[in-house]
């Protein structure tokens, strides 16, 4: 496999891993991290052995979303290609979708915005019972983007899609698990060995019927709710970054982070 200067990745056998490895920065969604996402995920297609890849985050959180500096350096003209950086997160999302393997996510800790937005575009998801989810985008004064609108509503509904959006509330695994998004929650000290154990189970079963089921039922989804259509989230992101109310918005959400 490639070496990445954001990730830990291996693929030794039938199950791969793909795991977030800033874990100074609870795994923030840099754009080199959404570039490097993008790139490992189609290098796990060119391993036919690879039938279950899991993907993780290092340390205490899974994914704290977005870095928050490389939106203060598109919002004062720091980004040569904006349009690009803004769209980087829907090709991430797209790319880790579009995995001929079967995708599980590994959530501990943090779960934040653009980091559900990669655990949603995971096959399955298993959480330990103590991790925390939130989407706070709306609270930085920018809409959800890289596809998480559609693959939300498409996971939990549209009505739960715009509480959990719309208020920017935490929420729980439990609540998490009822509404659809996650598989299993288990107590924090079994997290890996539940994956592990998931993931062994899925890479035993016949290659054809694995992909084969995988892709069915993305066709069946991708007919509902279309996620490729979420290419024009990048104009709606350039825009609030712009905008002087959403601008004051993003300043008192970083004020209350401290």
């Amino acid at each position: 496999m490639l070496e990445f200067e954001t990730l830990l990745v291996d693929a030794d056998g039938p199950v791969g891993h793909i795991t977030l490895n800033r874990p100074e920065k609870l795994n923030a969604l840099s754009r080199t991290v959404l570039a490097e996402l993008t790139q490992a995920a189609r290098a796990m297609d060119d391993v036919p052995e690879v039938r279950v890849v899991v993907v993780g985050g290092a340390g205490r959180a899974f994914c704290a979303g977005a870095d928050l500096a490389d939106f203060a350096a598109m919002a004062t003209g720091g980004v040569a290609d904006p349009h690009a950086a803004s769209d980087a997160g829907r090709r991430m999302a797209d790319a880790i979708e579009a995995m001929r393997a079967v995708t599980v996510a590994r959530i501990q800790g943090r779960c934040v915005g653009g980091g559900v937005v990669l655990a949603g575009a995971c096959d399955l998801r298993v959480a330990a019972a103590d991790a925390i989810f939130s989407i706070p985008e709306v609270d930085l004064g920018i809409p959800l983007a890289w596809g998480g609108i559609p693959r939300l509503v498409r996971d939990i509904g549209p009505v739960r899609t715009k509480d959990l959006v719309l208020t920017c509330r935490e929420f729980a695994p439990d609540e998490a698990l009822a509404a659809g998004f996650l598989t299993r929650v288990v107590v924090p000290q079994e997290l890996e060995a539940a994956v592990q154990s998931l993931a062994a189970s899925l890479a035993a079963k016949a290659r054809l019927p694995l992909a084969a089921t995988k892709a069915h039922v993305n066709a069946v989804t991708d007919g509902m709710v279309q996620p490729g259509r979420a290419f024009a989230d990048a104009a709606g992101l350039i825009a609030s970054l712009g905008d002087p109310e959403s601008l004051e918005a993003a300043a008192r959400y970083r004020e209350r982070l401290g």
